[in-house]
């Protein structure tokens, strides 16, 4: 075989090899980050209170998601935030948007109303926020964009995520 051709060979076999360890190692980790969301949900005790992820979008008004103490970010709903009794943790301080992605343990209720957000043309439902805790500034990822490079490729400014 020509010097020439085996040298190429040799490099497209190695590029390979390395391209093909670099993507397993992309996968596991990212499953093991599922992993980990998964295992904090099933150790939350079970309570009056509900657990909310920041999620903010400069063009549209909705807080983010809650759900249940223990059950999956599946389950989550897209909410408004009446802010009547206490102020969402980010307008409190002056800095909107400054806690997104943040996990707070919220106490609060919702309430029998869906709230209008212009921006996305949908109804929300209305959470009633009576006070907050901060659980964490970077807990665990919840949406595909956050462990897959081709999912936050696709991800534009417009579009709204849905927890896994």
């Amino acid at each position: 075989m020509n010097p020439a051709l085996r040298l190429f060979v040799s490099l497209q076999v190695a590029t390979a090899a390395l391209l093909f360890s670099a993507c397993q190692s992309r996968g596991p980790q990212g499953i093991q980050q599922t992993n980990v969301a998964a295992a904090a949900v099933q150790a939350e005790a079970p309570g009056d209170y509900y657990i909310g992820r920041r999620y903010y979008k400069p063009q549209y008004k909705f807080w983010g998601y809650v759900r249940r103490p223990g059950q999956p970010w599946s389950t989550s709903q897209l909410v408004m935030v009446n802010e009547h009794q206490k102020l969402a943790p980010d307008r409190e301080q002056n800095l909107l948007g400054s806690d997104n992605g943040s996990e707070y343990k919220l106490y609060g209720a919702f309430s029998p109303d869906k709230v209008y957000e212009p921006a996305s043309n949908g109804f929300y439902p209305e959470f009633i926020l009576r006070n907050y805790e901060l659980v964490s500034r970077n807990p665990p990822p919840i949406f595909s964009s956050q462990t897959n490079a081709a999912a936050k490729a696709k991800l534009r400014p417009l579009t709204i995520e849905r927890p896994l």
